[in-house]
């Protein structure tokens, strides 16, 4: 009966340490992917400013015809 409890404890305690680490490493990831759509974002801000500016000194070089009544 003792030998049943131990082996009992056992078991349950491996089964929250599996737990803890899976939490750890959906942690991990979840900081990883953070990071990484941070940079990702950051990029395409950068990315669509310049398009936007080019564009914008695009039309005030060429201005667009006005229509005809």
């Amino acid at each position: 009966m003792l030998r049943n409890m131990i082996a009992s404890v056992r078991e349950s305690g491996e089964r929250g340490a599996t737990a803890i680490e899976y939490a750890l490493i959906a942690a991990l990831i979840a900081v990883a992917a953070i990071v990484a759509m941070q940079t990702v974002g950051t990029e395409l801000t950068n990315t669509f400013t310049e398009v936007s500016d080019t564009l914008a000194g695009d039309e005030a070089a060429t201005p667009t015809p006005s229509p005809t009544p």
